[in-house]
């Protein structure tokens, strides 16, 4: 399977239906939209940020977990809930979404705190930790449409799975259901392969949709696809960086690498790799901007 096909297919269902996942979380409802979830290069973006016009208004913020990469995620949420604070000037709740077993972590407690020895707490962050193969899933299949395609990596056994696909399909024979039917069964298709086998998930939904001939299916694969081709390239790209700068500077302290490890943006990659002959060292080349360039030639210093 491609890179990462979860990340299109769960921005799809939280794209069809917002108003469903604050339900999930057990928070205050009220009518739900969509939110540019990009907060900052620093940080990275942030899965899915939903506002939701409660009373009071809040924005919801979900990270999706399914690797294994999980015990620096407290931190994340904190950064990232702090500028979505920031920029939106509007409260907000962080949650993380785990989807498989192998995806948590001992540090996933729903509290963060920082201090130093002997002194008390100086911060204190509390988020959601929402682990989808304890949750029922009578909750996911009378729930929201998009939560439905939870339904078959929660807790249930491969036994219970038949029975779960066949109520799902009953919950999508409504007219109301049926146009976003397509989406549904794709993202189900795909999640249950962070669980199940590939054979195990195709003799399931044998006769409930062709996932061949889903346009839906494809486009979810295909934007993994190219999201993955691009995590690629950067990380080939910071590669090549800490091989050519390592030769020029030797390697890098650690304020270097980390600065390093945060780069994501592919152009400001090869411009810097450009610049490496002619950089004295890391701090130079990572604190310089990018210059034009005109007629293959460099400005003069």
């Amino acid at each position: 399977m491609t890179a990462k096909p979860y990340d299109p297919t769960l921005k799809a269902l939280v794209e069809i239906e917002p108003e469903s996942w604050p339900a999930l979380l057990g928070r205050p409802a009220g009518p739900t939209m969509v939110m540019d979830a990009d907060v900052a290069t620093v940080s990275g973006a942030a899965d899915k940020v939903l506002r939701v016009s409660a009373e009071p208004p809040y924005l919801l913020h979900l990270e999706f977990v399914a690797g294994h990469d999980a015990a620096a995620l407290p931190r994340k949420l904190l950064v990232r809930n702090g500028l979505l604070e920031d920029r939106h000037e509007t409260r907000v709740r962080s949650a993380a979404v785990l989807l498989r077993p192998e995806a948590d972590s001992p540090q996933l407690t729903g509290l963060y705190e920082r201090g130093f020895p002997g002194e008390e707490i100086y911060l204190t962050f509390r988020y959601q930790v929402v682990r989808v193969w304890r949750l029922p899933p009578d909750p996911l299949l009378t729930g929201g449409l998009a939560l439905l395609p939870l339904a078959p990596i929660s807790a249930v056994t491969e036994a219970e799975l038949p029975g779960i696909i066949q109520r799902m399909g009953r919950r999508l024979e409504s007219r109301r259901a049926r146009r976003r039917a397509e989406v549904v069964w794709a993202s189900a298709y795909l999640l249950l392969g962070l669980r199940y086998s590939p054979a195990l998930a195709a003799e399931l939904f044998r006769g409930v949709v062709s996932m061949k001939e889903s346009s839906t299916y494809q486009a979810i694969l295909e934007e993994g696809r190219t999201e993955g081709r691009a995590e690629g390239a950067v990380a080939e790209a910071k590669k090549m960086l800490r091989l050519q700068g390592d030769d020029a500077f030797g390697p890098p302290d650690s304020r270097a690498a980390a600065a390093i490890e945060r780069l994501d943006d592919l152009p400001r990659l090869e411009e810097m790799l450009r610049r490496v002959r002619t950089a004295g060292s890391w701090p130079e080349l990572l604190g310089r901007p990018p210059t034009a360039r005109r007629g293959g030639r460099r400005p003069a210093p």
